[in-house]
């Protein structure tokens, strides 16, 4: 009974960035471990990178995939979001339902309790990914979505944090987790722990992200322009994705002179991109695991990157590659020492043999396959019962 195939369902909002590739990573293995998988989420967001994402994982969701509306901001539409979303679960009956980020969360654990209520086993499961720990208690917005999020925790079988920051931050913002909590590290696959070559062509710098202003767009534009003063010479750069915030950030190139050195490209495969290019920066004001950090140090590109979230973890907290977040001016002169410094990339870069060891995808879909299967015979009880949690 313990090795039974379970019927796996990902619930999240935005199939775009970290979150969608970790839901594929995850889906991806489990299938070919013989479960069965599926993926719910928004079906507004997303354009023809993601389309082509979805596309390539379909054939491993058994389960399918369903896209129902489900916008960022907090309104009467998640009730509708809700009720579509129940119906489609209910008639999935999966064993596991697995929310990620804030609004995956609600789906996967108010579905999943209302489904326990009418007497059907599921494991509710929940990984905030960043999303509402972001938000600070002083503010009204941020203490009354932290207090919805401990209201939630009672109908949550565990916690799953992809760094110590991320459980930290709980802990700090939310309150001590009182459900069982599992520190996994996001991983990539064994195949993208190959270098990628640099192009002919190259440039000097390369940001590859979500085009809003929590990624820091902004912060990366700035600190190029500062970077090629400090630097005394012209430098350059590209920057790939798709966001909201899209064509703010190419107003601001013109506005600043740049165009003709700082190139905007739409989303494209990060190994793609970082042939394009000499060092990778990650700007972010906020984060929790970003994946293009691991991705970029697998492909042995250096990284420049902002001390938010799980990257020090990743970089040692006391790497010279980190710069605080939204300081435009420190990031532009660890830019400029990096172009200048020869043996700069040879000290910031993490053994190689241990980075592979913590955040391969292997080690994390294992680790989180065995705490489903922890959470499934938890709660095999006769028929017509519920466990206690």
């Amino acid at each position: 009974m313990s090795e039974r195939p379970l019927r796996i369902l990902h619930c999240f909002r935005s199939p775009v960035g970290g979150i969608f590739r970790h839901v594929r990573d995850l889906a991806e293995a489990h299938a070919n471990a013989g479960h069965q998988v599926g993926i719910l989420c928004d079906s507004t967001t997303g354009g023809t990178h993601e389309d082509a994402l979805f596309e390539e994982v379909r054939p491993h969701l058994a389960l399918g995939i369903i896209r129902v509306p489900i916008h960022r901001s907090i309104g009467a539409s998640d009730a509708a979001a809700l009720w579509r979303g129940y119906k489609e679960i209910r008639s999935l009956q999966p064993d596991v339902l697995h929310g990620h980020g804030a609004k995956g969360g609600v789906l996967a654990r108010i579905v999943g309790s209302a489904l326990r209520v009418n007497k059907y086993r599921v494991a509710r499961l929940y990984s905030p990914h960043g999303g509402s720990l972001h938000f600070e208690r002083r503010s009204l917005a941020g203490s009354l979505i932290l207090r919805v999020e401990r209201l939630q925790e009672r109908l949550t079988d565990a916690l799953v944090f992809v760094c110590e920051y991320e459980r930290r931050t709980y802990g700090a913002r939310v309150g001590l987790p009182l459900a069982r909590n599992e520190l996994i590290y996001n991983g990539i696959d064994d195949a993208e722990f190959e270098p990628v070559e640099t192009g002919p062509g190259a440039v000097d710098f390369l940001y590859i992200g979500m085009m809003r202003d929590l990624k820091g767009p902004d912060l990366f534009i700035e600190g190029f322009a500062a970077a090629e003063e400090i630097a005394g010479r012209r430098l350059s750069a590209l920057m790939v994705g798709d966001g909201p915030q899209q064509r703010q950030y190419e107003e601001m190139t013109l506005r600043m002179g740049l165009a003709d050195r700082v190139r905007l490209l739409p989303a494209m495969r990060a190994r793609e991109a970082f042939a394009l290019a000499r060092k990778v920066v990650i700007p972010s004001r906020a984060e929790s695991m970003p994946y293009i950090l691991l991705e970029a140090l697998a492909a042995g590109k250096p990284v420049i990157a902002t001390r938010v979230g799980g990257i020090p973890e990743v970089l040692g907290a006391d790497s010279e590659a980190l710069v605080p977040p939204g300081d435009a001016g420190a990031l532009a002169r660890l830019m400029a020492d990096a172009i200048g410094d020869a043996g700069w990339a040879a000290r910031t870069m993490p053994d190689a043999e241990r980075f592979k060891s913590r955040f391969a995808a292997s080690v994390m879909t294992r680790h989180v396959m065995q705490l489903y299967r922890d959470l499934t015979e938890e709660s095999l009880v006769p028929q017509g019962r519920l466990r206690t949690t």
